[in-house]
């Protein structure tokens, strides 16, 4: 396993970036945080893989596929499943590696269902209420650890 190989993971929803709520979430699409993201790994000599699903069943096999694949540090936001989604953690906890919790706006701002966060019992650390620019903290962190 190397820390140099990420994957990144976005949960429900976050494919509508851009267009939903914008007042919460920004403009950006999530394409564009995407390729943001790999150009900053190419430079740094990182591999990076961005997947989103709407569904919990494959953002879990994405988990499962990185304890096996060298996958050295996942970043995820697991959107609405944070707070509800114990398989996820479950799944997390199967894996080796680092782990980044990242929210693009502040979760503790808004309703008090959103507080608590399942995720953040496995995250290594949490990125919360920097919009698109809390994936770039998060891979500048891991790439600052080696």
């Amino acid at each position: 396993m190397t820390m140099h190989k990420v994957l990144v993971l976005h949960g429900p929803n976050l494919n509508l970036l851009g267009t939903r709520q914008p007042e919460i979430y920004g403009d950006e699409t999530l394409a564009d945080i995407d390729n943001a993201l790999r150009e900053r790994a190419a430079q740094a000599g990182w591999e990076i893989a961005c997947r989103q699903s709407n569904h919990e069943g494959e953002l879990i096999d994405a988990i499962h596929a990185a304890r096996l694949d060298g996958t050295g540090a996942i970043i995820i936001n697991p959107a609405a499943y944070t707070h509800t989604s114990v398989a996820i953690l479950d799944a997390l906890n199967a894996f080796d590696g680092r782990v980044i919790e990242v929210h693009l706006s502040n979760v503790h701002k808004r309703e008090a269902f959103r507080h608590h966060s399942y995720v953040s019992l496995r995250a290594d650390g949490v990125i919360a209420g920097l919009g698109s620019q809390g994936y770039h903290a998060a891979l500048e962190a891991l790439i600052a650890a080696g």
